[in-house]
């Protein structure tokens, strides 16, 4: 088995290891009447303490032996499979971003682009995938899978990929696919990376880069499934560009039944109501006005309303809004809420940290209002006004209203 170890005779015990240790993994601890280092169960394995050590007492030794559940035979894996989720009986949009990039990456193994479609009488919506690059549509349409339920989804998913073996398997960071693609991925005993906004192949090993943020936004991990298959992910809506539709379909619909083990869902849906029905989806906005702590006071969001609807937009809103709340999370953008990439998108009162512009700085115009002028979101914003948004944002107003 792979682990730290400690060789004891070397040992000093001068615990120069222990500080290095972001975990709390290693303790002091007495070996036959001296103090040498021990390793306890938070060990990650991560080799900080190793570089530290004086005396190379330290070492990570490496097991050569494949783990426990690898895939046997991973060369039988080949595909990459997009989720196609629906709502309502039409295909999301971000399963469009989904098919625009898993052609790229299919493109580079030489391997089929498939589609993976649930619904209920949605066999239409199956037809106009064809004209998104996809070689084939694997669809199952069933009554029970009209409205998205965790159990029916997840036993649907599995069992097609372990009848067609896909090397790949994509779907959307929305609340549908955080919630059921895990449940597969633990049941396929296989790695799922979640929130991810790049993804690539790598030359010579032909794995998927699945690239995320890590530790705040701080920094971007590239994350690889070395040992087993598929390699699945979640990917941040609005990130990716749509596939384009083409002129002509050249694949086909596969169809297949839900398994039987699927039809006991353990919850009863009563009712499926629509969050925003008087508003504007941020996701799919193409103008977007959000406020920040910088407005003061939950009222002063009645300001950033009347500009949204000025400008015929959606209301947005930043974590530090949201936490205090003066917004519902549905309006939230930002690395913990909802990625957005809009024509136009109007910061006021948002400071601009590193969670809130992994949401919003690809939005193709940026206006920020903030009255510090040394504000992080003036480095992203392509037109900046630095003042009191209490002048600006009325004045603005006032102007559009007279178009």
């Amino acid at each position: 088995m792979s682990g730290l170890k400690v060789d004891t005779d070397t040992c000093i015990g001068c615990m120069a290891c222990l500080s290095a240790c972001p975990f709390n993994a290693l303790e002091s601890a007495d070996v036959n009447g001296e103090e040498k280092v021990q390793v306890n169960s938070a060990c990650t394995v991560c080799g900080a303490c190793v570089d530290v050590c004086p005396v190379e007492a330290l070492s990570i030794e490496k097991s050569s032996d494949r783990p426990v559940h690898a895939t046997p035979d991973m060369a039988s894996y080949a595909g990459v499979w997009v989720f196609a989720e629906q709502r309502r009986g039409k295909v999301c949009s971000v399963a469009l971003e989904l098919l625009g990039e898993g052609r790229k990456l299919a493109d580079k193994l030489g391997e089929e682009l498939c589609a993976v479609l649930f619904g209920s009488d949605i066999k239409g919506q199956a037809d106009d995938l064809l004209y998104y690059g996809v070689d084939k549509v694997y669809l199952i349409e069933d009554p029970i899978l009209e409205h998205f339920q965790g159990r029916p989804y997840s036993k649907a998913m599995e069992a097609l990929v372990r009848k067609y073996k896909p090397s790949i398997v994509l779907t959307g960071a929305t609340a549908v696919g955080r919630n059921f693609i895990p449940r597969v991925a633990a049941r396929l005993r296989t790695g799922l990376t979640a929130d991810c906004t790049g993804l690539d192949i790598e030359d010579g090993t032909r794995m998927l880069l699945q690239t995320r943020p890590a530790f705040g936004g701080n920094i971007m991990a590239t994350i690889r499934c070395q040992h087993y298959r598929p390699q699945m992910a979640t990917v941040r809506h609005k990130v990716m560009k749509e596939a384009v539709r083409r002129d002509t379909a050249n694949g086909q619909v596969i169809v297949e039944t839900l398994p039987e083990d699927a039809r006991d869902p353990r919850v009863k849906l009563v009712e499926v109501i629509d969050a925003m029905e008087s508003t504007i989806n941020i996701v799919d906005a193409d103008i977007i006005v959000s406020g920040g702590r910088g407005l003061g006071d939950a009222k002063n969001f009645s300001y950033i309303e009347e500009l949204a609807q000025a400008l015929g937009g959606a209301v947005g809103a930043s974590r530090a809004a949201v936490d205090a709340d003066w917004y519902a999370y549905s309006h939230q953008v930002g690395q913990t809420g909802k990625t957005v990439c809009p024509k136009l998108y109007v910061a006021v009162g948002i400071s601009g940290a590193v969670q809130h512009l992994a949401g919003m700085s690809s939005s193709e115009t940026i206006i920020a209002i903030n009255k510090d002028p040394e504000a992080p979101i003036f480095d992203v914003a392509d037109y900046g006004i630095v003042g009191d948004w209490k002048e600006i944002v009325p004045a603005m107003i006032k102007k559009f209203w007279q178009r």
